[in-house]
């Protein structure tokens, strides 16, 4: 059931604290909710129909009022997160900024549910080597710059495609060929695993341990010509 106003967030919200030992007070400050239980330092909550840039900047503001800052919004009918994302994307971005994540999800013969998604607090982001190395080989391998940043629903020109017409390149000049030819003519040591994977249907067995070109590959070389023309060296002819 979809609510029409943040507003409607609040009594909720509020119930779910007072039921942990809080007391809450609604727009202390400028803050929609502060929950105070104690001595401890005071919980903020920042309450908005969908989680959006404005609500994240809200609650980073209020990152200099307590360290126990949340944003809350109403979970949809359809359980989905907003902007095509998963709870889980949204959960990893609050904390990243130490921000607390709650929904709040309303029926129509029953109380709203609140269910916290992450809490507040710093988060130390860790660069994966395994991930790094990837991009770095990926970055290294490739020829030159043949995409277009930001670039959807398009084939991309990855390295592993330009090893692919590297070998599509020398099948269609040399015919078919063995994958130990096929990996002294393009310097490339996967030559065998390339032309068995076979993942762009480019290549395709003339006989016992020879390869030759397919018509997908003949219009390949054609679709990527400015790709492939100059980056075979004179020894590759």
């Amino acid at each position: 059931m979809a609510i029409r106003n943040e507003t409607e967030l609040y009594e909720p919200v509020k119930r779910y604290m007072e039921a942990l030992g809080f007391v809450v007070r609604g727009e202390v400050h400028h803050c929609d909710l502060v929950a105070i239980r104690g001595d401890e330092p005071p919980v903020i909550v920042e309450l908005k129909k969908t989680l959006n840039l404005p609500l994240l900047v809200q609650g980073l503001d209020r990152l200099s009022q307590s360290d126990q800052v949340y944003v809350a919004v109403e979970m949809p009918e359809t359980g989905r997160a907003p902007h095509g994302l998963k709870w889980s994307d949204l959960s990893r971005l609050c904390r990243r900024l130490g921000l607390g994540l709650m929904t709040v999800r309303f029926y129509k013969t029953r109380k709203p549910a609140v269910n916290v998604v992450c809490e507040p607090g710093s988060y130390e982001p860790r660069t994966s080597k395994l991930k790094s190395s990837r991009l770095l080989y990926e970055f290294r391998e490739r020829s030159g710059d043949y995409n277009v940043g930001g670039s959807t629903k398009r084939k991309l020109v990855t390295a592993y495609r330009e090893k692919a017409l590297a070998a599509a390149i020398m099948l269609k000049r040399h015919g078919s060929l063995s994958p130990k030819r096929l990996r002294d003519l393009t310097d490339n040591p996967k030559s065998a695993s390339l032309l068995q994977k076979n993942y762009y249907r480019w290549f395709e067995r003339a006989g016992r341990g020879i390869y030759r070109l397919t018509p997908l590959g003949e219009q390949a070389l054609e679709q990527y010509s400015h790709v492939w023309k100059g980056n075979i060296s004179p020894d590759q002819e």
